[in-house]
């Protein structure tokens, strides 16, 4: 066994390391000199030097194009077998150029950010490829911005109550065509309540001292203040106007307040109807719901509000007044709302409330123009969210009816 291990290993072993070395060494050579073509789909393309002033659709800030090019490429077997679409780029230089025109991709025109890939040496030909390109007007304009009701769910003991400022703008940059259908159509942001947690707005509540603080105001984060656009930009753009900064979210702290204040009821008359109906012989009849004070027909019965802030209930309690719209052709139940006696005054009286307040710094960190807006927007969202319950559950259904010359209103049962 010895022996045949010596005359193995030992015997002539120089001859033998050199054999081994050459065969090494022709492996490799044969290996490197394959000669292979393969596809690589999906390679980004990139524009360079363009001209100012000018820009070509579909191109984003970093200079590559939302559209990609399969490329048929020969080169050296391993190379390409190791190669992928993030490996390589297609390269055009548009020094010079003007309106459209075909450039032919080639060998020239590849480039890579990777150290292991050798294009020169590795790669010895593309498949002749036309690839058009169009320069167009660069164009710069102000988009604006709707921010839309929020969907989702408000946490736990919180309850939605708008969202303010209502519209921003985004200044974008891009081809002229695609920045002014943006123009025309505009774009739209929409917030989920559901990424906003109950522990973040305890938080908040923990920090208001406000004396008439009647709600709690989750601010936007600048993360969430983005627009995704494709045809502009790979990744989302961030709304770049200044009142960006006053993004939130306003969320009240309860939801159901008591409402003890007897409530007017009058009839109204449509102009429309008018010969149709005679006012003076119309009459509302008092009955156990609706009462009889002094001549003033009002529903006395304690019922509850939801919707607004205990401050707004307080401020409007006393001006107002449920209507009910008289219409002779109406065979069902006659409409009827709550109306606001002098809204502009109360209004008023809301905002001067919370601007007197020297403990609210939120308030105060805003302009007053910008503040004042703030305010009656909030207070205008109040009176359209504004809605009465007989229970803390169930809301108060009325039905008014007309027989004859008498308006009869009574209570719609629901099970409690």
């Amino acid at each position: 066994m010895k022996t045949l291990l010596k005359k193995l290993f030992i015997e002539h072993w120089t001859r033998k390391s050199l054999a081994l070395i050459l065969a090494i060494a022709i492996w490799f050579l044969v290996n490197n000199s394959l000669i292979t073509t393969r596809t690589v789909i999906n390679v980004p393309v990139k524009i360079e030097n363009i001209p100012p002033g000018k820009t070509i659709d579909g191109i984003q800030s970093n200079g590559f194009l939302t559209k990609r090019v399969n490329l048929t490429i020969e080169g050296n077997k391993k190379l390409l077998g190791e190669l992928s679409s993030n490996d390589l780029q297609v390269v055009f230089d548009a020094t010079g150029r003007e309106g459209e025109w075909i450039a032919s991709i080639g060998k020239k025109n590849l480039r890579s950010d990777n150290p292991d890939v050798n294009i020169s040496q590795g790669i010895r030909k593309i498949s002749e490829q036309n690839f058009i390109i169009k320069l167009t007007n660069l164009m710069s304009e102000k988009i604006p911005v709707i921010i839309t009701k929020p969907i989702g769910e408000a946490p736990r003991g919180y309850q939605f109550v708008d969202v303010w400022p209502y519209q921003l703008s985004i200044t974008v940059s891009g081809p002229a065509n695609v920045v002014k259908n943006l123009k025309t159509r505009g774009l739209k942001l929409t917030f989920n309540l559901n990424d906003i947690t109950k522990g973040q707005l305890d938080q908040l509540t923990s920090k208001d001292t406000g004396e008439h603080k009647d709600v709690v105001s989750f601010f936007v984060p600048n993360n969430w203040k983005q627009i995704s656009l494709p045809l502009l930009s790979s990744t989302p753009i961030e709304i770049n106007d200044p009142d960006a900064k006053y993004l939130r979210i306003d969320f009240l702290r309860y939801e159901v307040l008591e409402y003890h204040t007897p409530i007017p009821v009058s009839l109204y008359y449509p102009p429309r109807l008018e010969g149709t109906i005679n006012p003076s012989k119309v009459t509302l009849l008092a009955n156990e719901l609706i009462q009889n004070r002094g001549g003033m027909k009002m529903i006395t019965t304690p019922l509850y509000v939801k919707g607004v802030s205990a401050l707004f209930l307080n401020v409007v309690k006393e001006m107002v007044e449920l209507t009910v719209i008289v219409n002779k052709n109406k065979k069902e139940c006659l409409d009827w709302s709550a109306q606001f006696i002098n809204a502009k005054a109360l209004e008023d009286r809301y905002v001067r409330l919370l601007t007197s307040d020297a403990s609210d710094e939120e308030l105060h960190d805003l302009q007053p123009q910008v503040r004042d807006e703030y305010l009656r927007n909030r207070f205008r969202s109040y009176m359209n969210r504004f809605q009465l319950y007989k229970t803390d559950k169930n809301p108060l259904d009325l039905c008014a009816t007309l027989q004859g010359n008498t308006v009869t209103i009574t209570e719609t049962k629901t099970d409690e």
